[in-house]
């Protein structure tokens, strides 16, 4: 399969659309604490998404009716955002998407709520590490493989493993 390569303009939209993402993210982050819903936060990056003159990826795509996608500790992906308080000690999954000026961005982020247990605090550390050790190899020319490799490998060495129903 031929690599279609991105125009100078459609790669500036695309960082726009990352740039307006990370806003978002951001602005949800701030609201994370016991006693809040998942639910309100859906709102919440609902309106910042309108906001910034964007559209949710997430709201309406097969069906799936919100704007995050919210993963409450052992909820591995795509939670449904519900009317259920947020508890101390909590870690909270958040995935959202926009669509701005025709591209899309994607990005995911874990919270914690509060005080958490310092397994709680490895994890949420070491899948950010993962994540940067993923980054080393977006260079012109890489495989999407070559990163997910390099964050398996990384994650594997401390312990932790893949869910392979959504490999």
């Amino acid at each position: 399969m031929a690599i279609k390569l991105k125009s100078p303009w459609e790669i500036e939209r695309m960082r726009e659309a990352g740039a307006l993402l990370t806003e978002v993210v951001e602005e949800v982050g701030r609201h994370v604490e016991p006693g809040i819903t998942t639910k309100e936060l859906d709102r919440i990056a609902y309106e910042a998404i309108k906001k910034r003159k964007a559209k949710p990826a997430f709201l309406g795509l097969y069906g799936f009716p919100a704007t995050l996608c919210t993963s409450v500790n052992e909820v591995v992906v795509h939670g449904i955002p519900s009317e259920e308080p947020l508890k101390e000690g909590d870690i909270l999954s958040v995935d959202v998407g926009l669509i701005y000026g025709g591209f899309a961005a994607d990005m995911a982020r874990t919270f914690p709520v509060g005080r958490v247990s310092p397994e709680a605090e490895r994890l949420i550390r070491d899948t950010e590490a993962a994540f940067f050790e993923g980054l080393k190899y977006l260079r012109p020319g890489f495989r999407i493989g070559d990163v997910a490799h390099a964050v398996q490998t990384f994650l594997e060495s401390r312990g932790y493993g893949v869910v392979r129903e959504f490999v």
